[in-house]
């Protein structure tokens, strides 16, 4: 069977009855003691982890506008060190959670984890354009040095964090992980009927997912189902890279070169206002979440980005041929700043947004860390890919080269249009199969069933029990009444 054919209508999308339990809580997040600090401890460690990409991204824009910046051998060193650490953290941070949030706030815990990243990006931003004018080495050395702070918070708020209940379950610890869901999910209370329909959710889907899979990387393309998730994730990571970011993220200072821009102070405050701007997109993006369905923001963001980057083409040529010609075309160079800062909104809303919560929906939990793995490998791969060939495109074909982004967005659009399925709405457990038999998707259902029926069947002969209570306590006052008399 071919990758196409595993569409099968998604048919392995289960009834969502655990959803429904959660839509009738009303209690928000802020309210909830336990809840409230497991959030408090996830962001400077798991969201912890994109502030040191943010900053570590964001230095190698920002320190090319220094002038003393000079010795690029120790930064390849640290790159290639940086470059194993982030990605493995990255890992596991996302699916870490993904797999703690409650269901109610996952879909936007996942998309603050790289919110996170401009944070650190803002940071790293205003630190080099407090050091643009240092004319020694500290002018990049100081910056380098206060990289390490995200990652000392990382170390030492991780001791406080729980573990993921899906990994407990699945080492036959079911008892410390049932503890960890009634203390964050039902804030103590082991009689929740949602903390006991979740545990029998997570153990009747992760046994099903063992049963079927060897725990190898074979898994990731033993079905139709499965190759069709790397596909998308394979995809997803060429996306996030190769949709022109890069060339905002890492090649500012040359953009601003090729529309007459040569003062280091005025790139330096562009760039802090680029990587404020989108933090601030990307937090709303995020809040946005769950209001709108996936496929919607991403077909959004890649209709837009193509929009955006037909215009920066447009508005770079014109400023350019001006500027061949021995004139200027302050217009022209103003609309390319416009376009800049348009571009993070567009992006924002899907690929900065939706990327880990919808790689955290997209695989059941034994292949999940495989599957984000992989969409880092062509992630990593592509920026690698376009960290060496941007510069060569924008110094030999000047504005022609943002035609290739151009047509690299026109195939995404399709593909998402084509490819990528509808997650929203449904809790981890309740998407594992939605690429298989829809029979495996029941099984899990069933076992949700049986815990909300037990709950039901309890609750209904306490109410019977209190209502036979109530009837001979008032026989009896009757009795009385009448002896009485």
């Amino acid at each position: 069977m071919g990758i196409l054919a595993s569409k099968s209508r998604e048919t392995g999308a289960s009834d969502p009855i655990l959803t429904r339990i959660v839509n009738e809580d009303k209690v928000p997040w802020y309210k909830k003691p336990n809840l409230r600090f497991l959030y408090l401890m996830l962001f400077p460690t798991c969201m912890g982890i994109e502030l040191t990409s943010g900053f570590d991204s964001q230095m190698i824009n920002a320190l090319q506008i220094v002038p003393s910046w000079k010795l690029f051998g120790m930064y390849i060193v640290s790159r290639m060190i940086l470059g194993f650490g982030i990605p493995t953290c990255i890992v596991a941070g996302s699916s870490l959670i993904g797999e703690l949030g409650y269901p109610k706030e996952r879909p936007i815990l996942t998309s603050l984890f790289n919110v996170a990243y401009f944070v650190g990006s803002i940071v790293a931003a205003a630190i080099c354009f407090g050091t643009n004018n240092i004319p020694s080495n500290w002018g990049w050395r100081l910056p380098s040095i206060l990289q390490i702070c995200p990652s000392l918070l990382q170390i030492t708020f991780v001791l406080f964090l729980p573990e993921s209940p899906r990994w407990l379950i699945s080492k036959d610890r079911s008892e410390d992980a049932f503890e960890i869901l009634v203390k964050y999910h039902a804030e103590g209370n082991r009689e929740s009927e949602f903390a006991r329909a979740e545990m029998a959710q997570i153990r009747s889907t992760l046994k099903m997912e063992i049963d079927a899979s060897r725990r190898s990387w074979s898994d990731m393309f033993k079905t139709a189902g499965m190759r069709k998730r790397v596909l998308i994730c394979s995809m997803l990571g060429l996306f996030t890279q190769w949709s022109g970011n890069t060339l905002i993220s890492y090649f500012l200072g040359d953009l601003l070169e090729m529309i007459g821009i040569t003062s280091s102070i005025f790139k330096q405050k562009l760039n802090v206002g680029i990587s404020a701007w989108g933090l601030v997109c990307a937090f709303i993006a995020a809040m946005l979440v769950t209001r709108f369905r996936r496929r919607v923001m991403y077909l959004t963001c890649t209709i837009s980005l193509l929009i955006c980057y037909i215009c920066w083409t447009v508005t770079m040529q014109q400023t350019m041929s001006a500027i061949a010609r021995g004139a200027t075309n302050n217009a022209a160079a103003a609309a390319t700043i416009f376009f800049i800062f348009a571009y993070s909104p567009c992006y924002n809303i899907g690929y900065n947004a939706l990327t880990y919560t919808f790689l955290v929906e997209l695989f059941p939990y034994a292949e999940r860390s495989r599957g984000i793995a992989i969409f880092q490998l062509f992630g990593r791969g592509a920026g690698f890919f376009t960290t060496f060939v941007n510069p060569i495109g924008i110094g030999n074909v000047g504005w022609k080269y943002l035609i290739s982004y151009c047509c690299w967005l026109a195939f995404e659009v399709c593909f998402v249009w084509f490819m990528f399925p509808e997650t929203a709405g449904r809790t981890l457990e309740e998407l594992a199969f939605i690429f298989e038999d829809k029979s495996l998707a029941d099984k899990a259902v069933h076992a949700v069933e049986k815990v909300v029926a037990d709950k039901d069947a309890k609750d209904a002969i306490r109410i019977s029990e209190k209502a036979i209570a109530a009837t001979q306590d008032e026989h009896v006052e009757n009795v009385g009444v009448v002896r009485t008399k």
